[in-house]
C-alpha cells in the first residue's frame, strides 16, 4: 500500500511539472508553424486544459499527500511538499481563473487579434502586461513542482541514523 501511494504521489507531480515543462514547447512549436493569431488561440487552449488537468489532478495529489502523512508512508513528514502543492494550486487556480479571462477580455476588447493592433493600444498594453503576469505565475508553478518532487523524495528517504558519541 505505502509504495502505491508513494508512487501515485510521484506520478503526479511528474506529470504536473512535465506538462508545465513541455507546454513552451508545444507553444514555441505552434507560433513557429501558425499565423500568430492561430498559433495564439491553439496555445491559449492548450493552457486552459494544461492547467484544469492541474488542478484536479493537484487536488487529487493534495489528499494522497494527507492520506499518507496519516499513514505515515513515508520516512519523513510531508508538510513542505502539501504547502508546496497548495501554493501551486493557488498560482495556477489564479492564473486559469483571473489572469487568463482578462487577458481573453483584453484580446476581445482589441478587436480578437491581438497580434493586429499596434503595442500602444490600450487593450494590447494590457494583455501584454496580463501576458508577463501570467508567465511569471506559470514559471512559479513550475519551480514549485520541481521543489515538491524533491521535497517527496527527501521524505521517502531513509531517516538518518544519530552518530554514536565518542
Amino acid at each position: 500500500m505505502r509504495i502505491l501511494l508513494r508512487s501515485l504521489i510521484l506520478l503526479l507531480l511528474v506529470l504536473w511539472v512535465g506538462g508545465f515543462m513541455f507546454f513552451p514547447i508545444v507553444a514555441a512549436s505552434a507560433f513557429s508553424v501558425l499565423p500568430i493569431y492561430q498559433a495564439g488561440m491553439v496555445v491559449g487552449k492548450s493552457l486552459r486544459i494544461l492547467q484544469i488537468e492541474a488542478l484536479v489532478g493537484g487536488a487529487f495529489l493534495f489528499l494522497l499527500l494527507i492520506f499518507a502523512q496519516r499513514l505515515r508512508a513515508f520516512s519523513r513528514n510531508l508538510i513542505a511538499p502539501m504547502v508546496l502543492v497548495i501554493a501551486m494550486l493557488g498560482l495556477t487556480a489564479f492564473s486559469q481563473f483571473s489572469i487568463i479571462p482578462r487577458m481573453e477580455n483584453a484580446r476581445i476588447d482589441a478587436g480578437g487579434n491581438i497580434a493586429a493592433v499596434p503595442r500602444s493600444n490600450p487593450y494590447r498594453v494590457t494583455f501584454d502586461a496580463l501576458h508577463r503576469e501570467d508567465v511569471n505565475v506559470f514559471g512559479a508553478v513550475l519551480i514549485g513542482g520541481i521543489l515538491a518532487t524533491i521535497a517527496v523524495a527527501w521524505a521517502a528517504a531513509p531517516g538518518e541514523k544519530a552518530k554514536p558519541q565518542a
